[in-house]
């Protein structure tokens, strides 16, 4: 099997360009667009309620290559997205997930398991093969030439983090609703996506339409005082 998009980027002769991207926006429209996308976000919810309704494909890609736009690095850019709308695979991955979620119930610590309580989070996830799609996302800890050859990757942890928020926020800006699965271990999605040795597990997003009958726990967000400081 080849993997591709695993090569080791050289940007070390990466020529440079205008920065004809940037968009300037006056002041009170900039104050606007940043309200309006905070008020948007605060929207975004985690469910574990999902509707089977299909998600086209197209729309799942969207959201991938806006994943793909954050920064990382060196630019390594050492992230894969495996989506997965497949029944098969999906019931296959949640089995998996449910073996090691029944051994996380029995062995994680008292405390772990009160704090989870208020989320509703238990070792069934019927939302795994309910959802259209789940995407695994991946970080590759090295890049991988056809011929073997490893490069290092740099800030692969928080590159992948910052991708996965992009991805999250794609979704729930294109109409959907997700949830961020983490099993521990995480190992078997590697092996029933068929993924090679220099890539890790990061998280498995759920997504696709809420149910009908979909909650969510009412819970409240930290207030901008309690999560910033400005000097």
């Amino acid at each position: 099997m080849t993997y591709p998009n695993t090569a080791p980027n050289d940007n070390s002769a990466a020529p440079f360009e205008p920065l004809s991207s940037y968009r300037e926006y006056p002041p009170d429209e900039m104050l606007a667009r940043s309200r309006a996308f905070a008020a948007e976000m605060q929207r975004r919810r985690t469910t574990r309620h999902f509707s089977d309704r299909p998600v086209a494909r197209e729309v799942i890609e969207s959201c991938i290559e806006t994943a793909g736009t954050a920064p990382s690095g060196a630019h390594q850019q050492p992230w894969h997205f495996v989506a997965v709308s497949d029944a098969d695979v999906k019931a296959a991955i949640r089995r998996e997930a449910e073996v090691a979620e029944a051994e996380f119930y029995t062995t994680a610590p008292h405390e772990w398991l009160a704090a989870l309580a208020p989320l509703g989070t238990v070792q069934n996830k019927p939302y795994l093969e309910a959802a259209p799609w789940l995407i695994a996302v991946f970080a590759q800890r090295y890049g991988l030439a056809p011929d073997g050859t490893r490069a290092t990757h740099y800030y692969v942890s928080e590159s992948v983090g910052i991708a996965s928020g992009f991805l999250l926020a794609a979704l729930h800006n294109a109409g959907l609703v997700s949830l961020t699965h983490t099993p521990s271990p995480m190992g078997f999605l590697s092996k029933v996506l068929e993924r090679p040795a220099n890539e890790k597990a990061i998280m498995l997003v759920v997504t696709g339409y809420p149910a009908d009958d979909a909650s969510v726990p009412r819970l409240s967000r930290k207030p901008l005082a309690n999560i910033s400081t400005f000097r």
